[in-house]
This record gives C-alpha cells, sequence and structure tokens, in this order.
C-alpha cells in the first residue's frame, strides 16, 4: 500500500543544504501496522509528511495504492490526502472552543456531507471511543486522553484506510497512553493501515514490526515485536 523508492529529500535554507532523507526504501503493506523510531532528527516527521502527502521528495518515487504521487500538485496531493489517510498528532490538534462533537463533524463539513449523515456517523465516532456522554464538552474540560480520543474520532471522520499517528501517547500518562493503543490496535484488526512515531518502546510493542531510522537514513526495517 505504501512504497518509497530511494527517496530523498532535501531542504533549502539559502546556500545551506539540509539532508533529511536520503535513500530510503520502505514497503508497508495493506493492513500493517509499523512503529517509526529514531532519535531527534533522524527523518522521522518528514518520513511521515512525505507518507502523509503533506510533502514531497526532492528524489525517488512513492506509490500510494500502487500509483506514483512523487509528482502530483498540492490540489492532487490533498485529494488523496483527504480521500485516504487520517491524522492523529501528539498536541491532539483540536480547536479549543468548538465541542468534541464539531471537532469531529469538522472534516465531514469541509467535505461537503450532508447534515443527516454527518450526525450518524460523528456519533457513531463518539461512540466508539467511549465519548458520547461528552459530545457537547470542549476541549478544555477534557483530560489529555479524552481529547487524544476525539482527535482520533476525528480523524476517522472520513474513513481513511491509513491513520498516521505522531508520538499520539506522548502527552499522556502510562495508563491513558495503553487505552489510546488499545483503540488503535481494534482499528488495526479492523483492517486499516497505520504508521505510528513513537519513541517509547512499550508503545512500539502494540505494533507489528518497527522501522527505524538514524541521520536520515533506515538502519533497521521490520524487526517484528
Amino acid at each position: 500500500m505504501i512504497e518509497f523508492r530511494n527517496i530523498s529529500k532535501v531542504y533549502k535554507m539559502g546556500e545551506v543544504e539540509f539532508v533529511a532523507l536520503k535513500g530510503v526504501f520502505i514497503a508497508v503493506q495493506k493492513g500493517g501496522f509499523i512503529s517509526i523510531m529514531g532519535p531527534s532528527g533522524s527523518g522521522k516527521s518528514t518520513l511521515m509528511n512525505i507518507i502523509g502527502c503533506l510533502d514531497t521528495p526532492t528524489e525517488g518515487s512513492y506509490y500510494l495504492d500502487g500509483e506514483n504521487v512523487s509528482g502530483l500538485t498540492f490540489d492532487q496531493l490533498s485529494t488523496i490526502r483527504n480521500r485516504k489517510v487520517g491524522f492523529v498528532f501528539q498536541n491532539f490538534n483540536l480547536l479549543p472552543y468548538a465541542s468534541a462533537y464539531e471537532n469531529i463533524e469538522l472534516p465531514m463539513l469541509f467535505n461537503g456531507k450532508k447534515n443527516t449523515e454527518r450526525k450518524r456517523r460523528v456519533n457513531e465516532l463518539l461512540e466508539m471511543v467511549g465519548l458520547l456522554p461528552w459530545a457537547r464538552h470542549r476541549p478544555t474540560e477534557m483530560s489529555g486522553g479524552q481529547q487524544q480520543r476525539v482527535a482520533i474520532a476525528r480523524a476517522l471522520a472520513m474513513d481513511p484506510p491509513i491513520i498516521l499517528a505522531d508520538e499520539p501517547t506522548g502527552n499522556l500518562d502510562s495508563k491513558s497512553g495503553h487505552e489510546i493503543m488499545d483503540i488503535f490496535s481494534r482499528l488495526w484488526k479492523e483492517g486499516r493501515t497505520i504508521l505510528m512515531v513513537t519513541h517509547d518502546p512499550a508503545i512500539a510493542a502494540f505494533s507489528q514490526s518497527t522501522i527505524r531510522l538514524l541521520d536520515g537514513a533506515v538502519q533497521e526495517n521490520g524487526a517484528a515485536h
């Protein structure tokens, strides 16, 4: 489902060049659950941004569902992203003054879903993450674990086949973190493909295998837990 063929990414800042990824080959099967690990500056975020069609490689080819998306325009990438990828972030990235319901509804509003369809889907997702009674609460009235549940529900609003999670338990205590990982495990068992950046081996242990990055290159790929 996800294939990198000799992907490199170079950022230019004036005269200075920064190589974020160099010659990366990875392949992730449909329905895989992969952890991405490595020290700060190893290229994890750049890798995730390219996988999520938020950025494009400087060199190499990226195949998503068999389609080479490396040279697509920003608008074309945006269309693919909206259809195929859901994002979950360490800092939740929720709208603070909107309710849990409104935060989850937002992607469907952008995509022109009808009101009845939006309502059915939001309630379904709130129930799935155990937050139906919290539908009208704002993020400021919720714990970190509850906010991350809302963020997961929002990521699922358009029913994407791929979930990208960047340190999804990084701001949570261990109990809340494990509850969040139980949700990811359930989503994976339902057939979704999940890629997750984490620094925590206990969280990585929930995944099938690990890609380890160092200085923009893959050091280890596919070590089963």
